[in-house]
């Protein structure tokens, strides 16, 4: 089939993020003026460059009620913000955080997790999670919106940190079958990394 994107696509349900999977969890935890924390899963996430370490965020629609979400709100008023990495024992309290509540509401607290100080920026880190990146926010990029009350923000942040649980640590190495991180798929499906190979570039 074909179809273009301004058109109807004739399916139950759009295609296009059930396309480009599976896609990394950004678990952000960010931290209002008011000293109130929010954390929020984002399956627009990834790393964008290595050197300086950056990572981008797409900040997309509105918390309800046209009100902007937290996280972005948060970034752009304190400019710092923290990724803990979703896995998959943490799969339920990743799904609990991603819940419409009021901005007053920590869900930290909320998930049942632990806040943990980070070392170079006011956001906690969530202490369950085996690795994290502590972040300045660098820029913000509005991006085409179908519905300019939903809008589309790319949050581009400068990774300043690196924390890793020695425990997904093998040989010095990132071992991934022990990391087990979540990612996300289409429509509401998950999964989980546990099948790795090893593949060398051409000479």
């Amino acid at each position: 089939m074909f179809y273009k994107t301004e058109d109807p696509h004739g399916l139950p349900h759009g295609p296009f993020k059930s396309l480009i999977v599976p896609r990394p969890i950004g678990w952000v935890s960010s931290i209002s003026q008011e000293g109130v924390v929010n954390l929020a899963p984002y399956s627009f996430f990834n790393g964008v460059a290595d050197q300086p370490p950056m990572v981008m965020i797409a900040c997309n629609g509105t918390s309800g009620g046209g009100r902007r979400k937290d996280t972005i709100t948060n970034i752009e008023e304190t400019g710092e913000f923290v990724v803990n990495l979703a896995t998959q024992a943490l799969t339920e309290q990743m799904n609990t955080s991603s819940a419409m509540v009021p901005a007053e509401v920590d869900e930290i607290e909320l998930a049942g997790l632990t806040p943990e100080p980070a070392e170079l920026v006011k956001p906690p880190r969530v202490a369950e999670s085996p690795a994290h990146l502590e972040c300045k926010h660098w820029k913000t990029v509005p991006l085409p919106a179908n519905d300019p009350a939903q809008p589309n923000n790319l949050v581009l942040g400068s990774v300043v940190g690196v924390h890793i649980d020695e425990s997904i640590l093998t040989d010095g190495l990132v071992d991934t079958l022990k990391f087990k991180p979540l990612a996300r798929l289409g429509y509401m499906e998950y999964t989980v990394v546990d099948n790795v190979f090893t593949m060398m570039r051409p000479g």
